[in-house]
């Protein structure tokens, strides 16, 4: 389940010049803010067209700029958790994960099937709560609930820390890393925060503005090394 990425891809007049490749596991983008991290997992997901290059996962190409071929988002098998939860407010936490399931059960199998996957981000207390009242790490825990519903074999996650609490922070972390696994997902997040990629990444993609620059593969929990790789002083 490996993601290859070897594309130029373009959001308004910035094109940035991606190359790396996301195994079983989780992969962490790094590099200064604007530097086309987001750029790059939107392309993933099917959200902005190469310019040229192609993207693959599991060996079925998602987009090949030379032969016009985009595969649409709904069909790449994927999951997806911004910065920020994007939850309806007019719809309970329950209502929200079962969204991921509107085509494939009818309405008693999709409640089932999203109260099983709150359990599994240990939040069915909050099923039946007003989603404005939720925390922010609540309403992560909601959006990750809603991102693995539809049996997701990709994950991808666009800072999904950055409006949290510390407590809520490892919290979080420490719940990907477990899901990650069992699920056996191949997980891509982009972050600005060290300590996240030392805390879930086993592999890493530095980014330069406009560009990647290299590729390393990472030990948990290493800082002194990761710091080292990316060129800081700890």
């Amino acid at each position: 389940m490996t993601l290859k990425i070897a594309a130029k891809i373009s959001s308004g007049l910035f094109v940035v010049d991606v190359h790396y490749e996301a195994r079983p596991g989780i992969t962490a983008l790094f590099g200064p803010s604007g530097s086309g991290k987001s750029v790059s997992l939107a392309a993933v997901a099917g959200l902005l067209r190469p310019q040229s290059g192609t993207i693959s996962f599991n060996e079925l190409q998602f987009a090949n700029a030379e032969k016009s071929l985009h595969v649409r988002t709904q069909d790449r098998k994927i999951g997806m958790v911004s910065q920020n939860a994007a939850l309806l407010s007019h719809l309970s936490p329950l209502e929200n994960v079962a969204i991921a399931l509107l085509n494939s059960h009818d309405r008693a199998q999709r409640q089932e099937r999203a109260s099983h996957w709150l359990g599994r981000v240990q939040a069915e207390h909050l099923a039946k709560l007003p989603t404005a009242s939720l925390s922010g790490g609540e309403q992560q825990r909601v959006a990750l609930a809603r991102a693995l519903a539809g049996a997701p074999q990709l994950l991808l996650l666009d800072e999904p820390f950055s409006a949290l609490d510390q407590t809520s922070r490892i919290a979080v972390r420490s719940l990907i890393i477990e899901l990650v696994a069992e699920l056996k997902l191949t997980a891509i997040i982009v972050t600005h925060d060290l300590i996240d990629v030392a805390a879930l990444a086993n592999q890493l993609v530095l980014f330069e503005p406009g560009r990647t620059v290299a590729s390393h593969e990472l030990i948990r929990g290493q800082t002194a090394e990761l710091a080292r790789l990316v060129g800081l002083t700890i």
